[in-house]
């Protein structure tokens, strides 16, 4: 099996070493870069599977390259860790709202962060022997073939956007705590507060539309997938 490929955008020279030594450790290909233009110049022409992503780069700061990122249509899916020195909860909800999907605040522990990136290349394994086609009114969603449409109309969705409409869609008319959807959602234990949920809702329902109005926020409690069309 070919290796996953993860592209650490990082300009401390001791942090990328550190953080490319762990990464190929457990088994995964690395590319490094130290600035963000030279990072979005790689993924003009190299195919990765995960991005970690500093903030504080010369230059292009890691909100702008997140945001290029996630408004090119080819790239969009890519999965990117926010690593930054920053711990303020403005940033972090910033880098989430850009579309990140996760967020890692240094110093950090080298085995946290490989067990995050690990966790976040499996989002696209979904729960349980299932239907691989989920429907709901004009919302299509073909798990196998990783794709969402709405109104004959394909949508980008990120890796998390796209983990958290099929759970929501398989747990149809069950009330979801914003918890349980971090604990199945992140996989692992995460220091991102339940917020992460409630922006990352945000955004899918902007997404889709008219048809994000099916996810219901139940007050006190959560969310919940509508039962009806």
């Amino acid at each position: 099996m070919a290796k996953k490929k993860i592209l650490i955008v990082e300009d401390d020279k001791h942090i990328s070493k550190l953080v490319k030594y762990n990464l190929e450790k457990a088994n995964f290909e690395c590319i490094v870069t130290m600035t963000g233009e030279k990072a979005l110049k790689i993924l003009d022409s190299e195919s990765v599977d995960l991005i970690i992503l500093d903030l504080m780069l010369p230059g292009m700061d890691g909100f702008e390259v997140c945001k290029e990122i996630r408004q090119d249509k080819r790239l969009s899916t890519i999965p990117v860790i926010m690593l930054t020195a920053k711990g303020e909860e403005v940033d972090r909800v910033l880098g989430l709202e850009l579309g990140a999907d996760d967020y890692v605040v240094k110093p950090f522990s080298p085995r946290e962060l490989v067990l995050r990136t690990k966790a976040i290349l499996k989002r696209g394994r979904t729960e349980g022997p299932a239907k691989d086609i989920l429907i709901a009114g004009q919302l299509k969603v073909d798990i196998s073939r990783h794709k969402v449409i709405v109104h004959k109309k394909e949508i980008d969705l990120s890796p998390m956007e796209f983990k958290l409409l099929v759970i929501f869609m398989r747990r149809r008319g069950r009330v979801q705590s914003r918890e349980k959807l971090l604990n199945d959602v992140w996989d692992i234990a995460s220091d991102v507060t339940t917020r992460t949920i409630d922006t990352h809702i945000k955004r899918l329902r902007q997404k889709l539309g008219k048809m994000g109005e099916l996810i219901e926020t139940v007050r006190g409690l959560g969310y919940r997938f509508s039962e009806e069309e």
